[in-house]
């Protein structure tokens, strides 16, 4: 790393530039290959080539003045919420268990259907137990008490969640909820030991769930060739065709609207397969901006939690960039056939109204940590200054 790009990333307020552009980026982009993976099947099943991205569009336009609404809060006020946060999110994934009221998509039981939208609780439970988790850790790092042993201060409500999440058969929410609990885990300070045999008890327990239902069993092995004969036409079909996606689009891609894999070989090419879009339309290069848009987005999250004296401020954090990095890993890990499928989106890229608004929702918190850093406030007041100074 050169002088400038050192200088560069040392100034905090360049952090919360960065957050701001590769979050909008990725919204930006997200909704263009969502137009473009969703057009068949939208016109096959709606009738209309833009119903898709259209309520895409209209959840991130939903999403961004509910950020900056967010960003405005007082801390006083985000831990009168992180008290019943955990509560709240136990209610709403108990209302999925109601008859009549959960719905099942291809055997997960995770949406709610209302009159004009579904919403997944499960998306917004994610950052509702990463509030009340960061309330507990900081109110036990305030107390001074060191011998307090953190997983059992957060670990059962962590795992009731889970337990809620897995009644409607969403392993994939469940592991990206788990992975959260391990990045609180570690920065609070957790003997490594420690984390190891809960890592590894994890581990087992993946296992088990695995084993005990065929069709997982199906995806895991289908990793190793998703080509075989046995498998091509079962489960090794989305990884397969995702594969075929990417291997196509080459270095410069098929251009976008290209796509062949979207008539119908994937499924869920505009929510779960969405990389194996943009990698055959834009090519590696394409693929690599995403990425490297989501590193950069992450990477922010983080140098601005670690800037915060407030300590909730800086495991809330922690918790997001962690939720974005786990569920960035999953999914490109599924498109790619490194992982099994797995079911979860690509954050800010996939469809998905309840994941978009749930992931503002969490910066909404992180941009409010920026702001309440006085080099940041100083920063971007003389900004506004100079703009102001230019345009009179």
């Amino acid at each position: 790393m050169n002088t400038t790009s050192q200088k560069f990333l040392t100034k905090p307020v360049n952090n919360f530039y960065i957050l701001a552009i590769s979050a909008l980026s990725l919204s930006i982009i997200g909704l263009i290959m969502v137009f473009s993976a969703s057009s068949i099947h939208a016109l096959d099943t709606r009738g209309n080539a833009v119903a898709i991205v259209l309520r895409q569009l209209t959840f991130f336009v939903i999403s961004i003045p509910l950020a900056i609404y967010l960003s405005q809060r007082s801390l006083t006020q985000w831990r009168l919420l992180a008290r019943f946060s955990l509560l709240i999110a136990l209610i709403i994934l108990l209302i999925l268990q109601i008859p009549g009221v959960g719905k099942t998509v291809k055997g997960n039981t995770n949406w709610i259907v209302l009159p004009f939208v579904d919403i997944q609780p499960s998306e917004l439970a994610k950052f509702l137990v990463i509030l009340w988790a960061s309330y507990m850790l900081a109110n036990q790092e305030r107390s001074g008490k060191t011998r307090v042993n953190v997983f059992l201060l957060i670990g059962p409500g962590f795992g009731l969640v889970m337990l809620l999440v897995l009644l409607g058969r969403d392993l994939g929410t469940a592991c990206v909820i788990a992975a959260i609990l391990g990045g609180l885990l570690f920065v609070s300070g957790i003997e490594l030991r420690v984390l190891g045999s809960l890592v590894a008890v994890g581990a087992i327990a993946l296992a088990v769930l695995i084993a005990t239902a065929g069709y997982r069993v199906q995806r895991l092995l289908v990793v190793l060739d998703p080509f075989a004969v046995e498998q091509y036409k079962n489960a090794g079909w989305q990884p397969a065709h995702s594969l075929l996606g990417l291997a196509s689009g080459g270095i410069f891609g098929v251009g976008l609207g290209g796509s062949r894999q979207k008539w119908g070989n994937l499924a869920e090419a505009h929510t779960d397969f969405i990389f194996a879009v943009i990698g055959e339309e834009l090519g590696l290069l394409g693929t690599l901006v995403v990425l490297a848009l989501l590193a950069a987005l992450i990477f922010s999250i983080f140098k601005i939690s670690l800037r915060c004296a407030d300590p909730m401020s800086r495991y809330v954090g922690a918790g997001i960039g962690s939720w974005i990095a786990i569920q960035t890993i999953l999914n490109v890990g599924s498109a790619t056939s490194v992982l099994p499928v797995v079911g979860v989106t690509l954050p800010f890229v996939s469809y998905g109204g309840s994941a978009l608004i749930s992931l503002y929702i969490g910066l909404g918190y992180v941009f409010g940590s920026a702001l309440r850093d006085p080099e940041v406030k100083v920063e971007l007041q003389k900004a506004i200054e100079r703009r102001r100074l230019s345009t009179s």
